[in-house]
């Protein structure tokens, strides 16, 4: 089924999705999350949160949810959602494979996931997506891609990708780490019998890592549908962290438009004509709220141009990020 559903130009809010990293599972790196979960990370519990969120952001207008195999039980928690709304037809849905959760429902867990860009991995976790999700799957993405990925060089592994976009489900990926735009520009290269293997990348990007940025215009450029995440660079752009001289500017901003910084940070990557679909991670409904906030803001160009001031070195960025704590 073709992304082309998603539609963003009919309405702002449609260029906004949601991501389920940070409520299908008990622990995620995101910055607060002590104040965001309660104390009580049970399955029942966690599934009651990820179908509020998922509630408040179908009626307010969103239609993208993305997932993944390594996002705890994620994909369990949105299957069981979409049979309790069978009007949400209309949703599309994104997941992605190539990590396994190995964390067993704990935050303490020395290993949370584990990386394996194998065909056989890909058999055994498409089969898993497939037994949650069945002919809801859109979207089928290799997840955190860099470029020394097998991934990127199998070509026993990117024939059974083409079978799979056969069925109609759309191939794509996702990118991490500081040399994002290596690893988007080469997948751009990769055909099987001659059609382009991948229709739609996501990769990080945000005030403080925009590096990946000119590759993502590639992309977009090439016909690629481009969907961002982490734009909130794992908290670090909400209210409650951005309290250091690093994110002045986007204080300044924030209070220039009367609005949250989480907003004036998502704003500012929709703000780039190849965002097709930039990804909120709220783990709350309030956070939801805020982050759609961005869907009614315009900066300004002076005003963007002051937020690009916050980027940081992509090797310091991923560096910081690695050390973040699992909570």
């Amino acid at each position: 089924m073709s992304l082309e559903r998603l539609n963003p130009a009919a309405s702002s809010i449609r260029r906004f999705g949601l991501g389920l990293a940070a409520v299908g599972r008990p622990g995620y790196i995101n910055l607060g999350r002590d104040a965001d979960l309660p104390a009580d990370r049970s399955v029942d519990v966690l599934r009651t949160r990820t179908h509020k969120v998922l509630d408040a952001a179908y009626d307010r207008g969103m239609r993208y949810v993305d997932s993944a195999r390594s996002y705890g039980r994620a994909e369990e928690f949105l299957a069981d959602w979409l049979r309790t709304r069978p009007d949400a037809q209309h949703v599309v849905i994104g997941s992605k494979w190539g990590y396994t959760y190995t964390a067993d429902w704990r935050t303490d867990a020395e290993v949370h996931e584990v990386k394996d860009h194998s065909a056989a991995t890909y058999e055994r976790q498409l089969a898993e997506t497939r037994a949650l999700l069945s002919t809801r799957l859109d979207l089928y993405q290799i997840h955190s891609v860099t470029p020394g990925s097998p991934a990127l060089t199998d070509p026993a592994l990117h024939k059974r990708l083409a079978a799979l976009a056969a069925e109609g489900v759309t191939i794509g990926l996702s990118t991490s780490g500081p040399t994002q735009a290596e690893a988007i520009r080469a997948a751009l290269t990769i055909t099987v019998d001659g059609e382009p293997l991948f229709s739609s990348v996501q990769a990080t990007y945000n005030l403080l890592e925009p590096s990946a940025g000119e590759a993502l215009a590639e992309a977009h450029a090439a016909g690629r549908t481009v969907l961002v995440k982490e734009a909130m660079a794992n908290g670090r752009l909400a209210d409650r962290h951005a309290t250091g001289p690093d994110t002045a500017a986007l204080r300044e901003i924030a209070q220039e438009a009367g609005a949250s910084c989480d907003a004036v940070a998502l704003a500012a990557v929709a703000a780039r004509p190849w965002a097709d679909v930039v990804l909120s991670g709220a783990a709350t409904v309030e956070q939801l709220t805020s982050n759609l906030a961005a869907a009614d803001l315009r900066l300004e160009p002076d005003q963007l141009e002051l937020l690009a001031t916050l980027t940081e070195p992509a090797e310091a960025y991923w560096a910081q990020r690695s050390r973040l704590a699992w909570t």
